[in-house]
């Protein structure tokens, strides 16, 4: 893709006789939402906004188009579903239709903070609010960078463009449609600004394994004082975000990752965190990031005021902060570090079984992380009492364009080369199963995870879990003794037996679809 003229967008196919804004500020960008009455200011300064119907991504809804290129290298299937390439053209001449009367704005940003696998991404957007995101979200160019920008990649989001089914072979009017070959991503009919980040992740997903070597990961990561670079895998709600946003580390970024044979490098320029049931008191830097300039997505208010209620969940769950990374008070600029010496695998286990923290071999960590396991509570579908098990490869299949034993194997390779600490981290339940137990409290969670970092576990002992076999230690500082093995806080021994094994069995279960592979 080459750069089209400056401030115009023909090249596209987007001929407008709307305004085109182009790079413009933050300010601007604001002042255009409440404006156009799509957002709105909260008491802290945050633009706060609704994305409609679509508060969450949409994996059934993301398609890639199928040619010569992607044919025989992607992991097609229920993650990745097959899009033709007649089908794409006819979709883009929609869109760049739709878009051509609209105002649109346009944003030119980076992803990947290591210069050596940067991408340049020319992000095409109908809303001022989704402008702002990826303003936020990637890697933001200088002014002698944007005036000799050429864009190696093009995504153009049109959110109130609705697909036809039947006209466009698509499965709902909802949309986001990677094409490989002409380096284009089509996003339409939703607004939550999510899809952007994601459909770029996996662009990388596939880009960076095969091209240049790099394993390509959904983790945070920090730095601590003696330059000790940690990761965090982690699905939503096991506590990624939180984690990594130690007052202690210097955070190298809060979701993507690269990992080279040198570093570790943030992918983005920006966090996206959860925000139910944010506080000062549990969480105060990323508090603290949201003020004028953060993008927060389907907050509620508390009524007569513009003072967000972060524990109202009535729109969605899934509340959402976008904020530059230098938002934060404790980070690394630029965004890269060194290889890892402590990896932790975090895994909400509402069964209860697994133990707080406790520590894998090679092996182990390689069938960690092709599992992917954590769990979710159900507790908003009526009649449903029991959490869910949730099996998300490399803990991140949805954005795995290739077969996830292809990054595992990246893993290990990299495990077996170097004295790298793999942690299992429960940050779930502890005394029974949700409903009976209770939830592991964040600061034990500090606490194991800061032993882990400070050396502070390589001097006790550690016994064997009999179902799982991995290494538990039989104590930790500022943890209670009898934590640490799960089956010495149930009250009824042979329940948790019964229950260990059967999540067992469903590990045994998810895992024989990729042990010949």
């Amino acid at each position: 893709m080459i750069n089209g003229e400056k401030h115009s967008l023909a090249y596209l196919g987007i001929k407008s006789n709307r305004t085109v804004h182009w790079n413009i500020s933050t300010f601007d960008l604001i002042s255009n939402a409440v404006l156009d009455l799509q957002c709105e200011l909260t008491s802290s300064g945050a633009l706060a906004c609704n994305t409609g119907k679509f508060t969450g991504r949409s994996p059934k809804d993301k398609y890639i188009v199928a040619d010569d290129l992607t044919e025989k290298t992607i992991w097609w299937g229920e993650i990745n579903h097959k899009f033709s390439i007649q089908s794409f053209d006819n979709l883009y001449k929609k869109v760049s239709v739709y878009l051509s009367n609209r105002e649109v704005y346009v944003r030119d940003v980076f992803a990947c903070a290591a210069k050596d696998y940067r991408l340049k991404i020319r992000v095409v957007t109908e809303h001022a609010s989704q402008s702002l995101f990826a303003y936020n979200l990637f890697l933001r160019p200088n002014t002698q960078e944007l005036s000799k920008f050429a864009e190696d990649w093009v995504i153009l989001s049109a959110p109130g463009f609705n697909a036809s089914p039947t006209e466009d072979d698509i499965r709902s009017e909802n949309f986001t449609v990677i094409n490989f070959k002409k380096k284009i991503i089509l996003i339409g009919g939703t607004a939550y600004s999510g899809e952007l980040k994601k459909a770029v992740f996996t662009v990388l997903n596939y880009i960076l394994p095969q091209e240049r070597n790099v394993l390509p990961m959904h983790c945070s990561a920090n730095i601590g004082k003696q330059g000790d670079t940690a990761i965090f895998f982690g699905l939503s709600g096991t506590g990624k975000t939180t984690l990594s946003a130690d007052p202690a580390r210097r955070l190298i970024g809060d979701d993507e990752h690269g990992w080279d044979a040198n570093s570790v490098f943030n992918l983005e320029g920006g966090c996206y965190a959860k925000c139910v049931n944010l506080s000062h008191e549990k969480e105060p830097q990323i508090f603290n990031a949201i003020k004028f300039g953060t993008l927060l997505e389907n907050v509620c208010f508390y009524p007569q005021g513009q003072i967000v209620n972060y524990a109202d969940t009535s729109i969605t769950e899934n509340t959402r902060a976008a904020y530059p990374i230098d938002f934060m008070e404790n980070i690394v600029e630029p965004s890269i570090g060194k290889p890892p010496e402590n990896i932790f695998f975090l895994t909400a286990d509402a069964f209860g079984v697994l133990p707080p923290i406790s520590k894998l071999n090679v092996r182990q960590a390689m069938y960690h992380f092709i599992s992917g396991y954590t769990s979710k509570v159900a507790g908003t579908e009526i009649g449903i009492q029991e959490p869910q098990i949730t099996f998300s490869a490399c803990f991140g299949k949805p954005f795995l364009p290739l077969h996830p034993v292809r990054y595992a194997s990246m893993l290990g390779e990299k495990l077996k080369s170097a004295a790298i600490k793999v942690w299992l981290i429960n940050t779930g339940w502890t005394a029974g199963s949700y409903g009976t137990g209770e939830r592991i409290k964040l600061e034990y969670t500090r606490a194991m995870v800061t032993a882990a970092l400070n050396g502070q576990l390589d001097y006790v002992d550690f016994q064997k879990h009999k179902l799982f076999e991995v290494e538990m230690p039989v104590s930790c500082p500022g943890v209670p003794t009898e934590m640490l093995n799960p089956k010495n806080t149930w009250a009824d021994k042979k329940e948790y037996e019964i229950t260990a094994k059967n999540l067992a069995d469903e590990f045994a279960k998810n895992f024989k679809k990729y042990k010949e592979y």
